[in-house]
């Protein structure tokens, strides 16, 4: 192989702002400062809020698997987001404690507990800091008091940015008008339809459970501001990249540039900043966007009542990295069309991927073999492996091709002629990128008691002890029968096969 052929492909990402993919370099050397926006913690994340974090995971594993120190922040909405990604309607927060007769504090806990359950069974790299925004309201209080004498008017409901103070609002939308989205109501007094809240007032006679005073009374922050504080706090101006949802582009995430850049303005206000200049400085360099995960009735949302939860899949039988598998297997920009079927299918992927390293791991008992950094791994690979090493960095480098560098793991576990040892090496360093957990996990991890199964292991063992038995007495019949009422049950019997059996998957299509 020749020498520049080991040269690692140079990573690109697809950059919002641009509507491009751009060779990317961070900032500092060898150090990238990422924020992703988090839940708003009045409910359970359902799977397609869920698919956000599984991107920004890859990206994160991408940037350390590039040799890169990240530092990433994921916030905890529990404050400020309204039932409206503009300005109508309630808080999400005190909605759910109204609705539960339960104090805000405790459903936030609850919900974010429940958050950071579903991280950890999707082996999403916790990120270097939890912000959570009702600890950074006083920094929010004094960023929209710096902003407010040039891009801020007051009425009656609260503070309101002016949209037309700053320039190119909305072009991270492709400047569209905000006027022209359904799902904004407009706010007596408003001088533009696209102008947002910073400050919130407390209705008269009304006290909130979260509520704050400030110089525009008392109330609570908006949420677009939340996340301009917070990043800025924990990653200072500009950072890197800034991710979230594809639905963010359109609201949230141009209004957070537009605070970004008022904040600019005040701060440099006094060196004659040009608003080209102002234009230029959006917080981050680069934003990034999942696109939607969508059922056979549309995207997945809250709103229609009824949703999926990691939780859920997890009650009937499903292991959650089946669910990260099957993000991994379309691209983070495509839409994801999640059924019964196409899940079912990459459970059963999961499972030949186990089936296959937990093969390579009994043949290399006694063995000594590691999860090597990659420039390691690159240098000392064997000749079969690295042409595989090199295709798969291409396809991370590649705006996280995913779905590119799973057919390549396979085909690096099936490869013959390769010494076990450099295969399992190769395997632990594209799982550094895919984060499948394939080197701990084993097939009977993937075996989950759905919530509603009519028989307990320890009576499917002890039946199965007596099929065997019947077996070596050739009563073929009473065999046939054991099996037959094991499958009435929800169990599947694996003759010839060491797990014996697992549990049959039935999902609502």
């Amino acid at each position: 192989m020749s020498d520049d052929q080991h040269i690692p492909a140079p990573l690109r990402l697809f950059n919002s702002l641009t509507r491009s993919i751009e060779p990317f370099a961070p900032i500092e050397d060898n150090h990238a400062r990422v924020y992703s926006c988090g839940p708003t913690v009045y409910n359970y994340a359902h799977i397609g809020n869920l698919r956000a974090y599984v991107f920004t995971d890859t990206l994160r594993r991408t940037l350390l698997w590039k040799g890169l120190n990240v530092t990433h922040i994921i916030n905890i909405t529990d404050v400020g987001h309204l039932t409206s990604d503009a300005d109508a309607g309630d808080d999400k927060m005190e909605a759910a404690a109204k609705a539960s007769a339960k104090s805000i504090w405790d459903i936030a806990a609850h919900y974010t507990e429940a958050f950071k359950s579903n991280i950890a069974d999707l082996n999403i790299i916790s990120p270097s800091e939890w912000t959570v925004a009702t600890d950074y309201v006083p920094q929010m209080i004094a960023f929209a008091e710096k902003i407010a004498p040039d891009h801020c008017y007051e009425l009656e409901s609260g503070l309101y940015f002016d949209s037309t103070t700053v320039p190119d609002y909305g072009s991270l939308a492709g400047g569209r008008d905000d006027a022209a989205h359904a799902r904004i109501d407009p706010v007596a007094g408003k001088r533009n339809a696209s102008d947002f809240a910073i400050w919130r007032k407390s209705p008269p006679g009304e006290q909130r459970q979260m509520e704050w005073d400030s110089p525009w009374g008392k109330g609570a922050p908006g949420w677009h501001l939340e996340c301009s504080v917070m990043s800025q706090a924990r990653l200072g101006q500009p950072f890197d990249i800034h991710t979230g949802g594809i639905d963010h582009r359109e609201i949230h995430h141009p209004n957070e540039i537009a605070q970004n850049q008022a904040y600019h303005q005040a701060f440099h206000s006094c060196c004659g900043e040009t608003n080209a200049v102002a234009a230029g400085f959006t917080g981050a360099r680069w934003w990034m966007h999942n696109n939607f995960l969508v059922d056979r009735q549309g995207k997945m949302s809250k709103s229609k009542g009824a949703f999926t939860t990691l939780f859920s899949l997890i009650d009937a039988g499903v292991h959650p990295i089946a669910y990260r598998l099957l993000c991994l297997g379309a691209h983070y920009r495509s839409e994801l069309e999640f059924s019964a079927e196409n899940l079912a299918a990459a459970l059963t992927r999961l499972k030949r991927l186990v089936m296959g390293v937990e093969g390579l791991k009994a043949r290399a008992e006694g063995v000594t073999w590691q999860s090597p950094r990659v420039d390691y791994l690159r240098a000392n690979l064997h000749p079969k492996l690295a042409p595989l090493l090199e295709q798969f960095d291409a396809a991370f480098a590649d705006d996280l091709m995913t779905p590119r560098a799973l057919p390549l793991l396979e085909e690096a576990i099936g490869m013959k002629k390769v010494p076990v040892d450099e295969k399992l090496c190769l395997i632990a360093a594209f799982d550094q990128a895919l984060g499948l957990n394939l080197l701990t996990l084993n097939r009977a991890d993937l075996r989950i008691q759905p919530k509603d199964a009519q028989v307990m292991p320890e009576e499917i063992e002890a039946e199965l002890e007596r099929r065997t038995a019947a077996r070596a007495e050739k009563d073929f019949a009473l065999s046939d029968e054991i099996r037959d009422a094991l499958v009435a049950r929800g169990v599947e019997v694996m003759d010839g096969d060491p797990l014996r059996w697992d549990w049959r998957l039935t999902l609502a299509g």
